[in-house]
């Protein structure tokens, strides 16, 4: 499929990589939903948008609620006049060690399952329920030619801190391969990108000595451009002879 025949929910899409992923289909003359919580940043990213080749149209949702999930795809599908992408790059990070022992009292604390709930909630419980009305959709309305990209993580490997955030990521690139199997017999192909450190705010906001730090890992010794796990996100789109797989954008992390 092209990018200007794409008609491409994303959420997560008012901030960080989301937002670029929302402008860049935009520009290439996409029309997209971007869905998100932050009704300021959905404001500001279609003022944005405005002008460009495509469009976008936005809509308040939350992935983590199941009557959120249907109603904005319901109104994304209606407004769109039917969708044939998805990307599922919503994300939260609640960080954090499994068990941690207190240096000055001996208490010993965990991971709260509060923390865990949150993050399997919005990063892995999201993209099914997504996909789920997504392709129940596409279904219905004959099968596609249709594409669903998940945005998973270099965590996915396991990273000291984050079990839920690994668990969550890993999961979704387990899901990509399902989704790959079960949906390929309607015309619905499936795709995960696994970014390592990308230069976005959260970045941006770190200490320099603490980005220095984890950047000492990185063998190409820099942060990822949002375009750079784009161009991830474009191929997964335009090769109609992609589908299961995950593509790791983390310069040489793995290596």
């Amino acid at each position: 499929m092209k990018l200007d025949q794409m008609k491409i929910l994303i959420t997560g899409g008012a901030s960080g990589m989301g937002r670029h992923f929302s402008l860049s289909l935009a520009q290439a003359g996409a029309h997209v939903a971007a869905c998100d919580l932050d009704a300021e940043g959905l404001s500001s990213l279609a003022d944005e948008a405005a002008g460009l080749p495509g469009a976008i149209d936005t809509f308040e949702g939350d992935v983590a609620n199941e009557e959120s999930v249907i109603s904005f795809m319901d109104a994304a599908w209606d407004r769109l006049g039917g969708l044939n992408g998805l990307i599922n790059n919503a994300g939260i990070f609640r960080d954090g060690l499994l068990v941690k022992k207190d240096r000055e009292t001996g208490a010993v604390r965990g991971m709260s399952l509060k923390h865990w709930n949150q993050v399997i909630g919005v990063d892995l419980t999201g993209p099914f329920l997504c996909t789920r009305e997504f392709a129940a959709r596409i279904i219905e309305n004959d099968g596609g030619p249709a594409v669903v990209v998940n945005i998973s993580s270099i965590a996915r490997h396991g990273n000291a801190g984050q079990s839920n955030y690994s668990a969550a990521k890993a999961g979704l690139v387990a899901d990509t391969v399902t989704w790959g199997k079960e949906l390929a017999r309607y015309g619905v192909r499936t795709g995960a990108i696994a970014p390592g450190f990308v230069d976005t705010p959260i970045l941006q906001g770190m200490r320099p000595e603490v980005l220095e730090k984890m950047l000492k890992a990185v063998p190409l010794r820099r942060p990822a451009t949002p375009d750079e796990i784009f161009e991830g996100v474009k191929f997964v789109i335009e090769c109609d002879y992609f589908t299961g797989g995950c593509i790791d954008i983390d310069g040489g992390m793995r290596i």
